[in-house]
């Protein structure tokens, strides 16, 4: 039985859920805790409904601080405040928030999911496979957190152990199209490309309506190297859910990994028209744009340096953006000293097993001892 408390707030805080799962029932009951503060749940309200029409971010991400603030025990609010950070591409404040929400509310599956997808994209897969394999342990039938282990797992080139966490989905499950697509997609990352295929047939068989399906469905295509149907599944995953822009920027980093630069450059700028503060589109945008550049026109250059300033400007920790910096610095721009500098940003906040630290180091190094020895001579 759900407690009153969560009764109360109607679980509208899922209108806040899309980090790029499919979403499944809640399978745990509420955690016990005092009743919530009447004016924090009414700023948090307010800021689901702020949130929900795109523009109104900030202001959400106030009115939650707020709640925050005078309730620090409101965990939903909490939770709610680190999908819109990771939505913004913040990950260390969406990290810190959802940690929160997580030992507030250890059995709320949305929170532990949001904050495995977190720990993910912050190149963080240990710490991720943790969290989640823990929690579905305790909670066998938790299908939407088992879903992101699998993903965590497939993406660590743990095969045996995603193909084995996504068949107990499926046994617990059955037919459930997320999960023959995330097992499709298992198969598919050991290029057993015709297992992986009449997965997917079966995915779209009982799912014929599914983003997550449509989506898995385009990256098998693409590795048969059939362009056209793959962005065919997904433009029908944007169709199916305008709102997810996981699609959009599957398209956009695929083409950016192709070298299709313009066309890459147009599906980024496609999906910062939805979400105006999405760190993730920026690093895309101003890596086409720097893949369009050159000594002769060095506009797109100058644009993609003015992104990633941007990005840092609001989050000056941020390692993805002072690496993509340093690169546009040390292999376009030729600016041996800023590319330096954006080195050093990049190897004082990334995660210590980020596999680029050892060439920004060896970069640092040998420009900072050149430095040196130039200074000596004078």
């Amino acid at each position: 039985m759900k407690s009153a408390r969560t009764n109360q707030l109607g679980r509208a805080l899922l209108v806040l859920a899309a980090l790029g799962c499919g979403g499944s029932a809640v399978v745990q009951q509420a955690p016990a805790v005092p009743p919530a503060r009447k004016e924090a749940v009414g700023k948090m309200m307010r800021a689901v409904d702020s949130a929900a029409h795109g523009k109104g971010q900030p202001q959400a991400i106030d009115l939650l601080k707020q709640a925050i603030s005078e309730d620090p025990g409101l965990w939903e609010a909490r939770y709610d405040l680190g999908v819109l950070y990771a939505r913004a591409g913040q990950l260390g404040p969406a990290r810190q928030e959802l940690e929160r929400a997580h030992e507030l509310a250890p059995n709320a599956e949305d929170v532990v999911a949001a904050l495995g997808e977190v720990l993910r994209r912050s190149d963080e897969p240990g710490a991720a496979a943790d969290v989640l394999a823990r929690f579905v342990q305790s909670y066998p039938d938790a299908a939407r957190a088992r879903r992101v282990l699998v993903v965590v797992l497939r993406e660590s080139g743990k095969y045996d152990q995603a193909l084995e966490q996504a068949r107990e989905l499926l046994k617990r499950q059955p037919g459930d199209a997320a999960a023959l697509a995330e097992l499709s997609l298992t198969h598919l990352a050991q290029k057993q490309v015709d297992v992986a295929e009449l997965l997917i047939e079966e995915a779209l068989k009982a799912e014929p309506h599914s983003a997550v399906v449509e989506r898995a469905a385009g990256l098998i295509a693409l590795e048969r190297g059939e362009d056209a149907i793959a962005f065919s599944h997904f433009a029908k995953a944007s169709d199916l859910d305008p709102n997810d822009t996981a699609a959009g920027l599957n398209t956009a980093t695929v083409l950016l990994q192709a070298g299709v630069y313009d066309r890459a450059e147009k599906h980024f700028r496609a999906v910062l028209a939805v979400q105006p503060e999405s760190a993730e589109a920026k690093l895309g945008l101003a890596a086409a744009l720097r893949g369009q550049g050159s000594r002769k026109d060095p506009g797109p250059y100058r644009e993609a340096e003015s992104v990633l300033k941007e990005i840092l400007a609001s989050t000056p920790g941020d390692w993805a953006a002072a690496h993509n910096l340093a690169v546009l610095y040390s292999e376009a721009m030729d600016r041996p000293d800023e590319a330096t500098a954006e080195f050093s940003r990049f190897l004082s906040n990334a995660p210590s097993e980020h596999p680029a630290r050892a060439k920004a180091k060896k970069w640092v190094d040998e420009h900072t001892t050149a430095s040196t020895h130039q200074s000596a001579r004078k």
